[in-house]
């Protein structure tokens, strides 16, 4: 016999003690995808089970993983990905949500992937409606905790200690709902004037989303898929795509990369934490106030993202026959090693937050 919507109810109610991270900056081009990358595939290196969510329609990070196997992957399996898992849901079909078959990477035993889908974006409409007039449409009432159910249900199926959610750069409602139903949160930003404009513009935006997400942890509490009952916490910045000079950023860039501190604790970090959306003091490092709670500085990938993208590896794995030979070979092993100690950093600071 098939479950109905209140056995799975049921089922989420259990304590789970996964956590559910998201990557979210609403402006372009600072390697969200990237960097979702390669945090999951460290952390399922160090042996917690990982399932990174390609929550984006342009699938990149799906397009990352699979490689030539993209187009195949939705021929062969096209109820295994994001879109097809909260169908239930926001199709209203009378069926209640069930974790789909995540992807498994070859390559990472720990590692696995919730697939994106292009049609994505169809339910925005919808979700948008559900999270301003549920109070007057109950039929509504189901689809703004319908995400995170299902990533709950999928978290569970798999034991994993970590959800990673690679998001589209937008102030669309599905993101403001995967925000809100997401433990801690990471800003990759880039050392250039527009991510000042962005750290700007989040210090207004996420502590709406917050105050939104008060009233809907009692709006949604007696739905079939009830909204979590957390608020979202700020785990720090990342700083990408700079190129560097005897090992550090060169000046141009370091001016920038100081630029985007400033904003975050002059801007961000006040507003988010009259909404309570920072974790205790004791969890961040003693330095960081002062460096815009930056938890790693990420130059370019440069010659190593088609490596890796060969690979189907991330760019500190790619093996020293894929480098070259001779003076490239050495150059090379220096940058691949080098983001091996970024990673490693940032992967025990996530987990050391996050504990």
């Amino acid at each position: 016999m098939s479950k109905s919507i209140n056995d799975n109810k049921n089922e989420l109610n259990k304590t789970t003690m996964t956590k559910k991270i998201c990557l979210f900056n609403h402006k372009g081009g600072v390697s969200k995808t990237t960097t979702s990358y390669n945090l999951a595939w460290k952390l399922a290196r160090t042996g917690k089970k990982v399932i990174m969510v390609d929550a984006d329609p342009q699938c990149n990070l799906t397009g990352l993983v699979l490689g030539e196997d993209f187009d195949n992957y939705y021929i062969n399996r096209p109820n295994d990905n994001l879109k097809a898992g909260i169908a239930p849901a926001f199709e209203a079909t009378p069926i209640p949500l069930a974790p789909i078959d995540c992807y498994q990477i070859p390559e990472n035993e720990n590692l696995y992937l919730v697939a994106g889908h292009i049609a994505l974006s169809e339910y925005e409409v919808p979700l948008s409606i559900a999270h301003q007039l549920s109070n007057t449409i109950p039929t509504l009432k189901n689809l703004p905790g319908a995400m995170n159910s299902f990533f709950e249900l999928v978290s569970a199926k798999y034991n994993a200690d970590y959800l990673i959610i690679d998001m589209n750069p937008s102030l669309s409602s599905i993101n403001q709902n995967l925000f809100c139903l997401s433990d801690y949160f990471l800003v990759p930003t880039s050392p250039d004037y527009f991510s000042v404009m962005a750290i700007n513009s989040l210090s207004g935006v996420l502590p709406k989303w917050e105050k939104w997400a008060k009233m809907a942890r009692v709006a949604f509490s007696d739905s079939s898929y009830p909204f979590p009952t957390t608020s979202t916490k700020f785990l720090g910045t990342i700083v990408q795509n700079f190129t560097i000079r005897n090992g550090e950023p060169s000046e141009a860039f370091q001016k920038w990369i100081d630029e985007v501190a400033t904003a975050v604790t002059t801007s961000l970090i006040p507003a988010i934490s009259l909404e309570g959306m920072l974790l205790d003091a004791s969890k961040y490092k003693a330095n960081q106030a002062t460096e815009g709670y930056c938890l790693a500085k990420i130059p370019s990938f440069s010659g190593l993202i088609p490596r890796s993208q060969r690979g189907r590896i991330p760019v500190y794995e790619v093996p020293d026959n894929m480098l070259g030979v001779g003076t490239v070979l050495e150059q090379y092993k220096i940058i691949r090693d080098r983001f091996l100690v970024v990673f490693n950093t940032l992967a025990d600071d996530v987990e050391n937050m996050t504990n």
